[in-house]
């Protein structure tokens, strides 16, 4: 019986079941893809195969994305009496779904990150004054790119260095960290970034995908270029490559010989979980299986908006996506003092339909809370 096998599947990062890029209520995309005919209603459609099915329960897996269209599904369903419970679990590395504390993979992304730059950086002595950038993951969300520089830095500070033969904690240090919610000065930054250049002879920074992406999109729209985007209307970050358009920018202002940009989104999201992820994916799980059997519909999370981060089944028409990540957290603020860079002032982002987003909420010792509740 493989069913025995099954944890198996704990040392495995990726998907058996597969993945989807369909919003249903995109309609023109559905007719395009062939998922629906002309003059169909996707969800309508959707809910009927289900019934037919013989399905009660949908479980939901995914971000701000794939929750927002379970969201906009339930009420479609509640509103034309479909017998169907939506129960949807918080997967995201971006860790910016609205109001969950933290989502399934995030923990685990920023581990990866921190051992994909620990052996990236070493290329620092592979040419002179060198610039390594780092791309994280996070469109719209910091918090990833932030808690993987803290934890690389955290590491970090317990190695030991050789500075007679050359092994300085400077040169493998971070030197900026870049996020879409905090504002940065391109020309200080490359002044300041200057001046430390010239002292160790190569530069780290560490950047968001999706930081200063809209200035990007505007000067290459300006420019009369097409920004593709995917069925939710997001711009295709890799067209818009941030990594590669800062780093061209503030090496040249600084003088760097060379500029190696490297990413590590696919391998810290494809790794399998560690063991905090491991307990936040089986507690979330068997939530998720007590909700679905009492016939509640929500997406399973701690709840940031209860007084002690309950788990529970949170109401869909509370889910959002966007979520910012605090760019006055004390540990980021504390962080960004050590290496030198101004603090950020927050950005504030805002959806199609003019609201802003909610910025996450200060929650004492996130990640050191995190880490003792997974011992």
């Amino acid at each position: 019986n493989e069913r025995s096998l099954a944890p198996v599947l704990y040392t495995r990062g990726g998907s058996i079941i597969g993945n989807s890029r369909v919003k249903l209520t995109n309609v023109a995309d559905c007719v395009k893809r062939g998922l629906v005919k002309e003059g169909e209603d996707p969800q309508k459609v959707a809910a009927d195969q289900l019934v037919a099915d013989g399905v009660d329960v949908l479980h939901t897996i995914g971000g701000d994305d794939t929750n927002t269209a379970a969201a906009a599904l339930a009420a479609f369903l509640q509103a034309n009496s479909y017998p169907l419970t939506v129960v949807g679990m918080p997967k995201t590395v971006d860790n910016d779904v609205v109001p969950i504390w933290l989502s399934l993979g995030a923990w685990t992304a920023a581990e990866q990150g921190t051992i994909f730059f620990k052996n990236v950086v070493n290329e620092h002595s592979a040419s002179p004054r060198m610039l390594i950038v780092h791309e994280v993951m996070g469109r719209d969300c910091g918090w990833l790119t932030a808690a993987t520089a803290r934890m690389y830095r955290e590491d970090l500070k317990t190695q030991q260095m050789i500075p007679s033969m050359g092994l300085t904690r400077d040169r493998l240090d971070i030197h900026a960290v870049y996020v879409p919610e905090g504002e940065f000065d391109v020309e200080a930054e490359g002044k300041r970034l200057k001046e430390i250049m010239d002292k160790t002879g190569n530069i780290n920074i560490f950047i968001s995908e999706g930081a200063g992406v809209a200035n990007i999109i505007k000067e290459l729209e300006a420019e009369g270029k097409t920004v593709p985007r995917d069925a939710f209307g997001h711009a295709k970050l890799d067209s818009v490559n941030v990594g590669k358009y800062y780093g061209d920018k503030l090496g040249a202002m600084m003088g760097a010989e060379k500029v190696l940009v490297q990413k590590s989104g696919y391998f810290a999201r494809s790794a399998a979980p560690n063991s905090q992820d491991l307990k936040l994916i089986k507690d979330c799980g068997l939530k998720a299986v007590e909700s679905a059997v009492m016939g509640i519909s929500g997406v399973i999370g701690h709840d940031e908006d209860t007084p002690d981060l309950e788990l529970r089944a949170i109401e869909f028409e509370r889910i959002a996506g966007g979520k910012q990540f605090n760019v006055e957290e004390k540990w980021f603020t504390a962080m960004l003092t050590e290496i030198g860079q101004k603090h950020p002032a927050q950005i504030p982002h805002f959806d199609k339909k003019g609201n802003a987003h909610p910025i996450k909420k200060t929650v004492s010792g996130m990640i050191d809370a995190k880490i003792k509740m997974a011992k």
